[in-house]
């Protein structure tokens, strides 16, 4: 699978703790990487890593995001963008083989195909923003 592939499997599977109790997700995890087609085991191995990295960090990584999209707080946000943008500043501040402008075009992409008539712009905004002041 290519990265951008990879990526969208773990955009789907962090969306779904919007929905599901935090217990019953190792379950949901196991399930749809045992459904998961085409996937090989190094596949679903990183794909399994990384959603739980970026589940570590969702204090961390909602503190930024209240801080840099000024009049949306977390709490206001879409589901779809604001697992889009937790996604996306995981790898722009802890993941060191994604390069920041990667992580942030790959994020707007999933914007432009998962989320609403204005997901992308608001995604890119908000990461530009963070991208910012991390300079």
């Amino acid at each position: 699978m290519t990265r951008s592939e990879l990526r969208e499997h773990i955009f789907k599977m962090l969306f779904q703790i919007e929905f599901n109790d935090e217990t019953d997700m190792q379950e949901h995890l196991q399930y749809y990487l045992e459904t998961l087609e085409g996937a090989k085991d190094q596949d679903k191995a990183y794909i399994q890593q990384k959603y739980r990295a970026v589940n570590s960090h969702t204090e961390e990584i909602d503190k930024l995001l209240n801080e840099a999209a000024k009049g949306w707080k977390t709490t206001r946000m879409g589901k779809v963008d604001l697992t889009i943008l937790r996604l996306a500043v995981y790898e722009m501040k802890w993941d060191e083989d994604v390069p920041e402008r990667v992580a942030i075009n790959e994020a707007v992409e999933l914007a432009k195909r998962f989320g609403g008539e204005n997901s992308a712009s608001f995604v890119n905004g908000v990461l530009g923003k963070l991208a910012k002041q991390e300079s």
